[in-house]
């Protein structure tokens, strides 16, 4: 056997061993026997919490109750078998719903389920090629502006509903405005009355005892009073009292290309979500570490299953994860307990669940809002930098006025920007003293007169090179130039290129250039870039700086001494 088949075996072995590692896990049974009573209790908390979001996302969608409860259900228990967190509840989230609300609205809810069976698939490639890793490198300033974006969506998108009116818009922020003017003009107390009082119930309960969840009393409630008094407010309406039978989704393969970039969209909010809510419950946790790419593989598994089962795409809710944590969930056994716990309810209540009024699901939400928003994580933002402020207003805007995806580039890009213009700046380059001590008083007359050296400082790429380096092109009255270029840490071709003409440009004037601590990782760009060549010599490269200002002082000396 070659080297070359050796290599490609063990590529293979170790392509296999990385699939293996996105499967489920024994470590993932053994912890579920840790403390079953602990997690038990905590997977039936979260259901409690769930119901009502569930219910309220799916009818914000657009797909309808069912499908939010079929989502909290199927991909519920799918994410927390094959995921990559141990505390993690996946299912209907409000940032999902503002993606899918204008995808119903184009497609249908069969085109809803083609495009969660491809996000899926796409999820599925994330996985396997660890864009999980990635996750590290989105900024703070982007997830808070993202975050109250869809705070502001959400908020907007309940307006027509809390008031028992519609909009005519397809723009959220236009059909809330004509709902208030409708609202106005013909006003619905019943509406306005369930929403309000859900939503004040929620916050002022939660205020008084943040350890109970107190949305689904609050429609419990809700819902007796509009049946017994007869209020004149629209229901959820019937339910079916199971889970529907899985059936694969008709792809138009025809037309399949404009269902891609919905498709993408939806795989990128729900891989965006999904990793942001495992940081927040790592960090709510002691000991605990998530798989970012087999968290990734976990949802696009759950986002297929629930598209079989005619649900909506789903990812990690923040909020309902937060909730298993502080209820004791310590492994995937509490999310497949809320699941169950969940389709007890399909089972058993749904013939009640029809009669709970949209307008109590709408103060859900609105509470939702409220509480999705920290203002104290914002103010403190906000006063980081200005950079840091601009990035989270931007992207909060973009996120309102275009969609999720766009908001999220548009902040990573400005981010970059800025992050691109503080590096630049960290850049320098200082003059380097030469020390009398070690040269005696000729020589260090020579060296002064003569030669100049600077000491190159920070990264040397397309956002810094060009400013210091052109000042160092402008040196005369010099006939040699020492460049130190062992503090160099980072190096691109822009940065090596500009060099390499100021190395040019100093030579065709008669001044020599002599290089000295080139790291070896920078060797290869510069010999591709021909830096080296446009060096009078290829003996003017130097381990060490003070083998330079030997070499330096050698030459002119010898020019002094020439007749």
């Amino acid at each position: 056997m070659t080297t070359v088949d050796i290599t490609n075996q063990g590529r293979r072995l170790l392509n296999w061993r990385y699939i293996r590692s996105l499967l489920p896990q024994a470590a993932d049974y053994s912890a579920m026997r840790l403390n079953p009573r602990r997690d038990i209790v905590a997977g039936i908390t979260v259901a409690f919490v769930a119901l009502p979001l569930a219910l309220a996302f799916g009818v914000a969608s657009g797909a309808g109750a069912a499908a939010g409860l079929v989502t909290a259900v199927v991909a519920g228990a799918v994410a927390a078998i094959f995921g990559g967190s141990n505390l993690q509840i996946s299912g209907p989230t409000g940032a999902m719903t503002v993606v899918l609300l204008p995808i119903v609205a184009e497609f249908g809810i069969a085109g809803m389920v083609i495009v969660g069976t491809l996000a899926g698939f796409i999820l599925f490639a994330l996985a396997l090629i660890r864009a999980g890793s990635f996750m590290q490198y989105v900024p703070l300033p982007v997830v808070e502006g993202f975050t109250l974006g869809i705070a502001v969506i959400i908020g907007l998108q309940q307006v027509p509903v809390a008031l028992g009116t519609s909009g005519e818009s397809d723009s959220i922020p236009v059909s809330a405005l004509q709902s208030i003017v409708a609202f106005v003009q013909h006003p619905n107390w019943g509406a306005i009355a369930v929403s309000g009082g859900v939503a004040a119930v929620i916050l002022l309960l939660v205020r008084l005892r943040p350890g109970i969840p107190m949305a689904l009393p609050a429609v419990l409630i809700a819902t007796l009073i509009a049946v017994f008094t007869g209020l004149q407010v629209e229901s959820i309406g019937t339910l079916p009292s199971g889970l529907p039978a899985p059936s694969l989704p008709a792809i138009p393969w025809a037309n399949l290309s404009q269902f891609v970039m919905p498709a993408i969209a939806v795989a990128a909010l729900a891989a965006l979500e999904s990793l942001m809510c495992a940081t927040v419950a790592d960090a709510m946790s002691v000991g605990e570490k998530h798989d970012p790419n087999r968290e990734l593989f976990g949802q696009g598994a759950a986002n297929v299953a629930s598209s079989l089962f005619g649900g909506v795409p789903a990812t990690a809710a923040i909020a309902r994860t937060a909730v298993n944590v502080r209820s004791g969930g310590r492994s995937r056994l509490s999310a497949l307990v809320q699941s169950g716990s969940l389709l007890i309810v399909v089972l058993v209540a749904s013939q009640w669940v029809s009669f709970i009024p949209l307008a109590a699901l709408a103060g859900v939400l609105i509470a939702t809002v409220v509480q999705m928003v920290e203002v104290s994580s914002l103010r403190a933002v906000m006063r980081a930098t200005r950079g840091d402020a601009a990035v989270l207003i931007i992207t909060a805007a973009a996120t309102v006025a275009f969609d999720l995806v766009t908001a999220v580039v548009a902040g990573l890009v400005i981010s970059g920007f800025l992050a691109l213009r503080k590096m630049s700046q960290s850049s320098r380059v200082d003059p380097i003293a030469f020390d009398p001590a070690d040269h005696s008083e000729e020589e260090w007359r020579l060296l002064s007169e003569h030669v100049v050296a600077y000491r190159l400082d920070g990264p040397l790429f397309f956002g810094a090179a060009r400013r210091f380096l052109v000042e160092i092109s402008e040196i005369s009255d010099v006939r040699v130039v020492i460049l130190r270029l062992s503090r160099v840490h980072s190096l691109d071709a822009t940065g090596a290129s500009i060099l390499g003409d100021t190395i040019k440009t100093l030579e065709d004037r008669g001044i020599t250039v002599l290089l000295s601590g080139v790291k070896r990782e920078h060797e290869a760009t510069f010999r591709v870039l021909g830096v080296y060549r446009d060096l009078s010599s290829d003996g003017h490269v130097f381990t060490a700086t003070p083998e330079a200002i030997a070499y330096a002082r050698s030459l002119v000396s010898s020019d002094e001494s020439t007749p």
